[in-house]
């Protein structure tokens, strides 16, 4: 799909059927820390200039994040968790005991990312992790 642009017109993205998802939440994350370091470093982010084009920008994973962040479905320490991780562009190990804890706020925090993320398409395929964010709830309701 090609279109020409006018001078002070906006870009047309690709459509998504064009865009490829990512396969997990931390894959999106990576990505996403990858792109907002550069921008702090001073690149200039386009969209549709990648190698492969995503179905979303950086920004929208923040903003998802935000989100669980004013539902209170994470709070600052995942927050600041992701960051440093995601900075070193390595998840924690949870072999290494200094890493633990990092890594249990590390899985906990992109299990709760990874539902909007699959909402919005930026996150394809079946769920890896599905098993682990489920809460069991015992039924003790009675007939009546």
């Amino acid at each position: 799909m090609s279109l020409s642009l006018r001078p002070g017109h906006a870009p047309v993205f690709s459509p998504l059927a064009q865009t490829q998802a990512f396969a997990s939440a931390d894959e999106a994350w990576f990505w996403t820390m990858a792109a907002l370091t550069a921008r702090r470093d001073g690149a200039r982010i386009s969209a549709g200039k990648g190698s492969v084009q995503r179905p979303c920008e950086p920004d929208d994973i923040i903003k998802c994040l935000d989100r669980l962040y004013r539902q209170r479905r994470i709070d600052l320490t995942h927050a600041r968790i992701l960051r440093i991780w995601g900075e070193r562009g390595m998840a924690p190990c949870p072999r290494q005991p200094r890493e633990r804890g990092d890594h249990s706020l590390w899985r906990e925090a992109l299990l709760r990312l990874e539902w909007p993320l699959r909402v919005k398409g930026i996150v394809a395929g079946a769920s890896k992790n599905c098993h682990e964010s489920a809460d069991i709830i015992a039924f003790t309701g009675s007939s009546k």
